[in-house]
């Protein structure tokens, strides 16, 4: 029994794997299942027992990527032998090194995903909005450690400055993989690291209340 559960698991795997490569590439409106099931040598059968329908599919293919997501990022985000703005710094890079190794050419599959289907299932807009609130969340809990430990800037709220940096990365990959130049991340982790997240930045409406 555990081995057929197994294999089971290993074939919906596959097809997860084939449609999420494929989506990167193309989107989801020009994704055909039947390019997923020619890439994943897996029968049309297969594919519908294991999925709904396409948009099924999709929020599938976003949940694992969630997942993947946590697994590679959440160890860095609450590693104890860095500060937490050294975490925040490793995350960046790490992600700058993914983009130079795949020549910017995909990108991130929620802020792809989000651009196109967000205005056309609500089912897929709720999943991405549910991604981004978690990531948006463990950025967060970094930040408001390092504002704890004096590291980070107190002048905003945690969740605001998460908020700020993940849709200010998001922006910038989405950026690179458009002008196919790592440049508009460098820019973002320039101006988010000099700035945004220095201890002793103010709030723009403070800086200027004397005007």
């Amino acid at each position: 029994m555990s081995i057929k559960i197994s294999a089971k698991a290993n074939t919906k795997a596959t097809i997860i794997q084939a449609g999420l490569e494929i989506m990167l590439e193309k989107g989801y409106s020009n994704t055909g299942i039947q390019e997923v099931l020619s890439t994943s040598g897996v029968p049309k059968g297969s594919f519908y027992h294991y999925f709904e329908s396409k948009e099924n599919f999709a929020f599938e293919i976003i949940h694992s990527v969630q997942e993947s997501w946590v697994a590679n990022n959440l160890p860095t985000l609450q590693d104890g032998e860095q500060t937490p703005l050294q975490r925040l710094r490793t995350y960046c890079d790490i992600g700058l090194t993914s983009l130079l190794t795949g020549q910017c050419r995909k990108g991130c599959l929620i802020g792809n995903l989000s651009q196109e289907m967000s205005d056309q299932s609500e089912v897929l807009r709720t999943a991405l909005s549910h991604v981004m609130t978690a990531r948006r969340d463990a950025l967060a809990v970094c930040i408001a450690e390092g504002q704890e430990m004096g590291e980070i800037s107190r002048s905003f709220p945690a969740t605001e400055l998460a908020d700020l940096f993940d849709s200010g990365w998001s922006g910038a990959v989405m950026s690179a993989k458009t002008e196919k130049t790592v440049r508009p991340v460098e820019i973002f982790i320039n101006l988010m690291f000099g700035y945004f997240l220095k201890a002793d930045v103010q709030p723009m409406s403070h800086r200027y209340s004397a005007a």
